[in-house]
């Protein structure tokens, strides 16, 4: 009997013990807001035309200028920007922007959201130069930015702009190293909510030598994809009328080795000169490109033992007028959403083995499916009535990207995310604060 007391009590201090445990414990239980940020539009400079590409009327947007929250919808699919920068809350769709001069030239560039750090690979900075980076600052304080720029003769000084809250600063490139040819440019914020475009323009007196947008990408790489090269054809089978510039550079301080590779429907083939080729640090080169290929596009891939940056330069004649398109590298595919509202893009995608299935709603609505496959390199041509495009899934290790023909001029645009989505902690409340 004495024992079987002993084994109660035991149990009963044991199962006390257990309970005072369990019910002192703090329960920790998180939430999450996920959310989209703005994405940022380039401001439209005198003498140039814009309009930006949107997949639903109910888009918001306000001003950069505008010192309030308050935004309102567009109430059109492609909407005219006469000077201002644009803040657009596109809930994950990304918006294009299409940028002209009249009966000269014509580009395409991302309306993305804020960057930590840009490498533009175009422009140039001699006698020929009209081009401009443009830093807008959409944030509501002041930013102080840094901007590094390399050519053919290296380093160039760093030069530090102030850039006032909801304002944007205009800089020419042919300051940033002046009388240089070869340009690769180097943005990084050290405040602010910052992003940068490129508008790169040329001309010899009164002529017109064309311009583009020159689109930007995050980081230096030891592979790069660069998925759609414009190549016009003339008579003939093999006959090419377009002339192709491979600028690039290593950021490594010890220089690079890299191989260029062409992906056509032609076949794959690395080009004479372009297999082992050595890069000194920080010194940018150009290569001349001429694969004798008979397809309208190709797509390069850069493989190098040290990251570096690249983008192609394409001459292309519209409308009887010359014309060059900057073509840039690309991150991997991904699902994602982008407006094309009267753009019609030739879509051009590169891999080893390409599967990419794709949605495209149209003005009136209804969903188109497509299925684009292949190996090496894949176009697909965009209906005139699409509004958007949606990448529903991809295969591993693709790349894409889109040319646009117009009237002024030829486009190049990644297709990739211009805003990543967002998770931030959702602080709750605990009454153990209140009452320890």
């Amino acid at each position: 009997m004495k024992f079987k007391n002993s084994f109660i009590s035991l149990g009963i201090l044991l199962f006390s013990f257990i309970a005072a445990t369990i019910l002192g414990a703090t329960v920790s239980s998180k939430g999450y807001s996920e959310t989209y940020p703005a994405v940022v539009c380039p401001p439209t400079l005198p003498g140039l035309s814009s309009a930006i590409s949107l997949s639903s009327k109910k888009t918001r947007y306000q001003r950069l200028s505008n010192r309030s929250s308050q935004t309102v919808p567009f109430n059109v699919l492609r909407y005219p920007v006469i000077k201002d920068s644009l803040v657009i809350t596109s809930q994950g769709v990304t918006p294009v922007d299409w940028q002209s001069r009249s009966g000269s030239w014509a580009g395409a560039v991302l309306c993305t959201g804020p960057e930590q750090t840009q490498w533009f690979v175009g422009g140039r900075s001699d006698v020929t130069s009209r081009g401009r980076l443009i830093v807008v600052n959409s944030g509501l304080s002041n930013a102080i930015v840094d901007v590094q720029a390399f050519s053919e003769k290296g380093k160039q000084p760093l030069k530090s702009l102030n850039v006032k809250s909801k304002s944007y600063a205009v800089v020419s490139l042919d300051t940033l190293a002046t009388g240089d040819r070869d340009l690769v440019v180097h943005v990084v914020p050290r405040s602010g909510r910052i992003n940068a475009f490129m508008v790169d323009e040329q001309g010899a007196g009164l002529k017109a030598l064309g311009g583009d947008v020159v689109n930007s990408f995050a980081n230096a790489r030891k592979v790069l994809v660069i998925p759609a090269v414009p190549n016009q054809r003339g008579k003939g089978k093999t006959k090419s009328v377009s002339s192709h510039t491979l600028r690039i550079m290593t950021t490594s301080e010890s220089g690079a080795s890299f191989t260029a590779e062409v992906l056509s429907s032609d076949g794959r083939f690395i080009p004479v000169g372009f297999s082992s080729r050595a890069l000194a640090a920080g010194k940018v080169i150009e290569l001349s490109l001429a694969p004798k290929i008979s397809t309208s596009s190709f797509a390069l891939r850069i493989t190098s033992d040290q990251p570096v940056v690249a983008a192609v330069s394409s001459t292309v004649t519209t409308n009887s007028h010359r014309d060059f398109v900057w073509s840039t590298p690309v991150e991997p595919l991904e699902p994602m959403k982008i407006a094309i509202t009267g753009l019609s893009p030739l879509v051009v995608v590169a891999g080893d083995a390409i599967a990419v299935k794709v949605e495209v709603t149209l003005i009136n609505g209804k969903t188109v499916h497509a299925t684009i496959k292949g190996s090496d390199i894949a176009t697909w041509r965009a209906p005139a009535s699409a509004r958007s495009l949606t990448i529903l899934q991809t295969s591993k290790d693709t790349f894409a990207s889109a040319l646009v023909i117009s009237i002024n001029g030829y486009g190049y645009f990644p297709i990739t995310p211009g805003s990543s989505l967002t998770r931030v902690e959702i602080p709750h409340s605990n009454i153990r604060v209140l009452n320890p």
